[in-house]
């Protein structure tokens, strides 16, 4: 499939939701760097005096400029990365792909049970408006929904647990929030890239992601149809022991306040994470 045949969903907008660290970056270590677009977080992992870096994630629609530009203040003029690594297809993680790699030209990676996603054969599950949680998740019935499609531009993550372009990285599948959804480590320093596994924010309470109050939470409850896997991934993440953490949602958090409140959400999950009322619980 040529790149001009790539496609958003139907339903596609840009959203007028936005929070307090909406435009702030955060170089958490040296090579890795997360900065927010308007509620989501994307992850450029490489040092800046280097061309050799890859992006996570594709932040919101209408977001390609904004990421751009904060790559070339990072990188220098015309910097692109190596790859794009797609830790799950939801639209605020995918929301500037199609631009992004117009641009770039570069390959796109995901989990190979994320990939109907993201060739145009399957939809994700509605948002539920009705779970618990608060205004956000009360708006969720108008966030994007259709399906992308990168055609073949997008291909499977190696199945051994290898990340392309990231040999110190290495892909866990972290299922629940999306089927194929993934969170990568790093053995070394304890790195851990979440994607939306965890969050560090209240993403249904509008207050909670306008001024990004620090809060371990769940999965966002409106998007997260499976909650016993969620729980499952939750565990498997919290045994890796990370000792930072860049999370899809919220700011990093790191050592001892990540290891305390990690480990609080898995053994509390059903307490802490699971909506008391909701089409999916």
């Amino acid at each position: 499939m040529e790149n001009n045949q790539m496609t958003y969903g139907s339903d596609y907008k840009t959203l007028p939701i936005t929070s307090l660290t909406s435009g702030i970056g955060v170089e958490v270590l040296t090579d890795l760097f997360c900065y927010n677009v308007q509620i989501v977080n994307i992850v450029l992992v490489g040092t800046p005096d280097s061309s050799e870096f890859v992006l996570i994630d594709a932040g919101m629609p209408g977001s390609a400029e904004n990421i751009i530009s904060t790559i070339e203040e990072r990188f220098g003029t015309n910097a692109k990365p190596k790859a794009i690594i797609l830790t799950h297809g939801h639209f605020d993680h995918v929301g500037a792909i199609l631009e992004l790699v117009e641009k770039w030209g570069v390959p796109v990676y995901a989990h190979e049970l994320e990939i109907p996603f993201l060739t145009g054969q399957k939809s994700y599950p509605d948002p539920d408006p009705t779970v618990e949680g608060g205004v956000v998740a009360k708006m969720s019935a108008l966030f994007p929904n259709e399906p992308i499609n990168l055609g073949a531009i997008v291909e499977s993550l190696p199945s051994n647990g290898n990340v392309p372009e990231l040999p110190d990285f290495k892909w866990h599948h972290t299922p629940g929030h999306t089927p194929g959804h993934i969170s990568l480590f790093r053995e070394e320093d304890r790195a851990l890239i979440v994607g939306d596994a965890f969050v560090t924010v209240k993403q249904e309470s509008l207050y909670a992601v306008l001024t990004q109050e620090q809060e371990i939470s769940g999965p966002p409850r409106y998007l997260t149809p499976d909650w016993q896997t969620s729980w499952t991934s939750v565990k498997k993440l919290e045994a890796l022991k990370p000792s930072f953490a860049i999370t899809g949602h919220g700011l990093p958090m790191a050592r001892e306040l990540l290891a305390s409140n990690l480990k609080k959400l898995a053994e509390d999950f059903e307490q802490i994470a699971i909506p008391d009322h909701g089409k999916y619980v």
